[in-house]
């Protein structure tokens, strides 16, 4: 049973990405599975028809576990003592880029902590994949001067990663030390401006988030035309400050990923790896929700679980890259063609 009014807002949603505040908050709000079935299945809808019916590959490499915040919700913050650090050598990275590439996987995302890295090193790293395949690079290493994110750019990367984590002030305070919501968006204004194919998102579930908060994320990612937007559930790290807090909720996860695609429509959207990592793995619920992308691990298997933002993390105990042989099963759970292209921004193609 549907409550009165659900039609009808959905459709709103469907048919006009500037969704009202309103009505996020009202889909966002609900226990019925009917209405889940039925948002979800406009969400896929919406996929197939401006992205195609696929799920796109993403090779990840997480390349250092150093970082220098102190996050509240991540379990790579500095003031995690019992954290296992590790840094890739220049070779090392660029040998897990040519694993993806075997793969068949035409993007690698290069992702660690805010570890520090001099900007040319890692330029030499980002030239040196390029030298070699014709990928694209995707980096997320957190906030860095524009200069940085100009040298690597020029250096051949392609796409940057930065999770806003919540465009609310308060909220942003209270799960970071030292860190304002205001120079992360500036952050993200100036990747676009440099011409990145730039992504953002947060989690669901953190202390302290309503429902409004989440709606008003939603908007604020489709009005900014991100190419790529990851959403996932909070997981509470046992050596944070907010190890008690219970773990973000699943259909509330679920439901804002749908949101997520009904307002943002052409953007690439990872089924992510923290809805793998729950009770049990939850990346084909997303993928039936409108998601699009997931990013298998090439991470050398000796380094994978020292990379732990959260407990229970999936495929850190598979040797290098044996998770991609998993993808087919994953793309024909959700009805999906398997895709090992690049796939670049569609935000740059009239739709």
């Amino acid at each position: 049973m549907t409550r009165p009014g659900f039609t009808d807002c959905l459709e709103r949603v469907r048919e006009n990405p500037d969704a009202a505040q309103e009505d996020l908050v009202f889909l966002l709000n609900n226990e019925s599975p009917k209405e889940d079935a039925l948002l979800f299945a406009a969400a896929a809808d919406v996929r197939d028809r401006y992205c195609g019916a696929r799920m796109v590959l993403r090779g990840l490499v997480e390349f250092s576990s150093y970082c220098g915040n102190t996050c509240h919700y991540c379990g790579l913050n500095r003031a995690n003592g019992k954290a296992e650090r590790y840094r890739l050598t220049p070779d090392e990275m660029v040998e897990s880029a040519r694993l993806v590439w075997d793969a068949g996987i035409q993007t690698i995302v290069l992702q660690a902590g805010e570890d520090g890295i001099a900007a040319q090193e890692l330029a030499d790293v980002i030239s040196r994949i390029k030298g070699e395949h014709d990928m694209a690079i995707t980096l997320s290493v957190g906030e860095r001067p524009r200069e940085d994110y100009a040298l690597w750019k020029d250096a051949g990367a392609d796409r940057y990663l930065l999770r806003v984590e919540t465009t609310d002030p308060a909220l942003y305070a209270s799960l970071h030390d030292g860190r304002t919501v205001e120079t992360r968006l500036a952050c993200l204004d100036t990747l676009q401006e440099l011409g990145y194919q730039t992504g953002s998102g947060f989690m669901v579930g953190p202390p302290g988030q309503t429902l409004d908060i989440i709606a008003q994320d939603i908007r604020f990612l489709a009005q900014r035309e991100y190419d790529m937007i990851g959403i996932g559930p909070f997981i509470p790290h046992p050596e944070t400050p907010l190890a008690h807090a219970k773990t973000g909720d699943l259909r509330l996860t679920l439901r804002t990923v749908a949101l997520i695609r009904l307002t943002s429509r052409n953007a690439w959207l990872p089924a992510t790896t923290a809805l793998g990592s729950l009770d049990q793995d939850y990346r084909v619920d997303a993928l039936r929700a409108g998601a699009n992308v997931v990013m298998p691990n090439f991470s050398p298997a000796d380094v994978k679980k020292k990379y732990e933002i959260y407990p229970g993390k999936r495929c850190v105990t598979e040797q290098t890259g044996a998770c991609a042989g998993c993808m087919a099963g994953l793309a024909m759970a959700a009805g999906l063609e398997l895709d090992y292209s690049r796939a670049d921004s569609l935000k740059r193609v009239p739709v």
